[in-house]
């Protein structure tokens, strides 16, 4: 067995000889009679050194600045220090403890003292390495488990829009890439190392929201209608709506940042993303660089619905403003890292973890393979996790595997059929088949033979009978393929929709897309379309108010953005009671709001009260407006005209001071032409 290494520093030759006597047959020695001489010594053998025991009082350099010497260099971190001293003052003790020194012993020498003292010291610092070492590899493991945790997520989440399962990892991939060049380039998003990391982490979560989208609008594979992107933009709100759920339960960061990137990732620097028209540096930073990252992966990915565009198209595609507008200064992280970015995703993508891997994982807990038990833990947690998504989809979820020849069923799903989640054998099981009818059965295996991996997805409409009642459920699912022998099928997951609880969710869905999800009130699209039909009747008398907030980005700043939703919500709260019901209240995006209301009489009088009612505190926060009036018919009875007069009345109001309103008039052209050359 290797002896462990001692250098003894001390000026006095006997004190050398003295502990060089008391700790030979243990240890091999090493002296130096100087400060200067120790240094020296520990530059060359520092990874041999077990302990220094160290002569504070020495000529030139002390002890005191040998311990500093070897604080700077690291050393102090895996070399334990023993000062030795005839000093016994605690100011001067106390002074070696803080710098590093683990141990002090007197002058003169007792032998076993001594001895003890080294032996305890090392034999610490060696436990106290191996913990750390211990403690290292578990950091390591967690990482890599987090990895497989983000991967196995990937392959839930994107299966459902039928998605490559890395595109999870590739949106992680290029936020990481992405922050650390924003990093680089500019200190104005100063980010500590740990709060990247929870950002990078949870931007595996940004489409979670997607969960709750109608798999006939998430895997159309032409154009979505109007109606149907309406639906397809809810999955924002609804991923933030998941992550407010956990907020309220567990404060934690993650989820805080979580919530941002699920609600405002397909937010644009110009304001004209949503849900929420957010603009600038009002967006948080991760969600600014995850759009980003979800928009150039989005790009450079086969999709249902179109092929893959070369890295060098995608780029230019996005640097020119087809895929709305982001910050400048991802820009140029965009176009700095684009050389590389190619090669970054496809080696970041390569791992000891494929998802070839991650799917024979299942297999074999499935089949009774044998398994590390930490795998079956992870294993489990994404069991709870996909249980979890099963049962807010309301959606009978199953998964059959080929090897085992066994059929799983979402715990949800077993109950609303009454049936066990797990069935052997299903094809000749009785059990099953007194709710799904073996004809029945045989035709859904027959389209999945059917199914090829360039058209994965197979189903039909099938008559349930759940509990004794008979019930119409659409059918969707897709074969699993083998990785490395693509003809090969392990298994099939897939679920059953009750149809007439669809399209009762669809109807919801399409009534939500006609709403701001924030506010309540009517988003800009449907009430342009109420107030366009409005404009055809005659006989009326109309005016369009917009406005906005004079000081939103304070509250968002001040406070944060959780903070500016319930402002935002406080006034969209006031806008309606300012009104009658048969009025048109709308968030137009941002803080920007809209009012449609017919009158008779005075105007002004009407729109002084409005004014008026729009003006209070918040929890302490003012609330204070500007607003611009336009009256119909303005040339005409067209909404883009009324809409673009009374937003000319808005600028001119904002720029007279704010806090006040302006009605359009013909005069106004010209004003906002000299404020506009004054700005200039």
């Amino acid at each position: 067995m290797k002896k462990g290494t001692v250098l003894i520093v001390d000026d006095t030759e006997m004190n050398r000889s003295m502990l060089a006597d008391m700790l030979s047959e243990e240890y091999d020695i090493l002296e130096a009679s100087t400060g200067a001489e120790a240094a020296k010594v520990l530059q060359k053998r520092n990874d041999d050194i077990s302990l220094v025991l160290l002569d504070i009082v020495m000529p030139e350099m002390d002890g005191f600045e040998v311990l500093e010497l070897m604080e700077r260099n690291g050393w102090l971190n895996r070399i334990p220090v023993i000062t030795i001293s005839s000093e016994t003052a605690s100011a001067y003790i106390d002074h070696a403890y803080d710098l590093g020194a683990s141990d002090y012993i007197n002058r003169p020498f007792d032998e076993k003292t001594v001895q003890r003292r080294v032996r305890n010291t090392i034999m610490l610092y060696s436990k106290q390495k191996a913990l750390e070492g211990m403690v290292a590899e578990q950091m390591v493991e967690k990482e890599r488990n987090n990895f497989l945790m983000v991967e196995i997520l990937s392959n839930i989440v994107e299966f459902r829009n039928g998605e490559s399962g890395l595109h999870v990892l590739h949106i992680r991939t290029l936020t990481e890439i992405f922050l650390r060049k924003l990093q680089e380039i500019t200190d104005k998003y100063p980010l500590p190392a740990a709060r990247m990391a929870l950002i990078i982490n949870a931007s595996a979560l940004h489409d979670v929201g997607k969960i709750s989208i109608p798999e006939e609008i998430l895997n159309k594979p032409g154009r979505l209608t109007d109606e149907e992107f309406a639906v397809m933009k809810t999955h924002s709100m609804q991923g933030a709506s998941i992550m407010q759920d956990a907020l309220q339960r567990h404060e934690e960061e993650l989820i805080q940042i979580a919530y941002n990137i699920c609600r405002w990732h397909h937010e644009r620097w110009d304001g004209r993303g949503y849900p929420d028209g957010l603009r600038g540096d009002d967006i948080p930073i991760e969600a600014q660089v995850v759009a980003l990252a979800d928009v150039y992966d989005a790009l450079t990915s086969e999709r249902v619905y179109k092929p893959a565009y070369p890295h060098e198209e995608a780029l230019r595609m996005i640097l020119r403003g087809e895929c709305g507008a982001f910050n400048p200064l991802l820009m140029q992280c965009l176009q700095e890292a684009g050389p590389h970015l190619e090669e970054e995703l496809r080696l970041r993508s390569l791992s000891d973890v494929s998802e070839a891997n991650i799917r024979a994982l299942s297999s074999q807990v499935i089949a009774g393979g044998k398994v590390s038990s930490r795998t079956l833990t992870l294993l489990e947690q994404e069991r709870i996790k996909y249980q979890f998504f099963a049962s807010m989809s309301n959606e009978i979820q199953f998964e059959y595997n080929y090897q085992s020849d066994m059929l799983t069923i979402s715990e949800w799903g077993g109950v609303r059929l009454g049936l066990s989640t797990l069935i052997e054998h299903p094809e000749g099981n009785g059990e099953l088949h007194r709710v799904f009818s073996l004809e029945d059965f045989l035709d859904l295996k027959h389209r999945l033979n059917c199914a090829t991996p360039e058209k994965p997805i197979a189903g039909g409409m099938y008559c349930l009978n759940v509990k004794g009642e008979k019930r119409w459920y659409k059918a969707v699912a897709r074969p699993i393929w083998q990785a490395d022998a693509p003809d090969e099928v392990t298994g099939i997951i897939g679920k059953f929709v009750d149809d007439h609880e669809e399209q009762l969710r669809l109807e919801q869905l399409r009534r939500m897309a006609e709403q701001d999800s924030l506010t309540g009130l009517s988003n800009h699209a449907s009430a342009r379309s109420w107030i366009r039909r409005a404009l055809t009747a005659e006989g009326k008398q109309y005016a369009m108010l917009l406005l906005d907030l004079d000081n939103f980005k304070a509250a968002n700043d001040a406070y944060g953005h959780m903070f500016g939703d319930q402002v935002l919500q406080h006034v969209a709260h006031m806008v309606k009671n300012s009104v009658r019901g048969g009025d048109i209240a709308a968030r137009i995006g941002g803080d920007e709001f809209l009012l449609f209301i017919e009158y008779k009489g005075d105007i002004k009088a009407l729109a002084r009260r409005i004014f008026d009612a729009l003006h209070g505190n918040y929890k302490s926060f003012p609330i204070r407006v500007s607003m611009g009036i336009a009256l119909a018919p303005q040339d005409g009875n067209a909404y883009e005209t009324l809409f673009h007069a009374a937003d000319r009345a808005l600028y001119a109001a904002k720029k007279r001071g704010r806090d006040r309103y302006c009605f359009y008039d013909s005069s106004m052209q010209d004003l906002l032409s000299v404020l506009s050359s004054m700005d200039n």
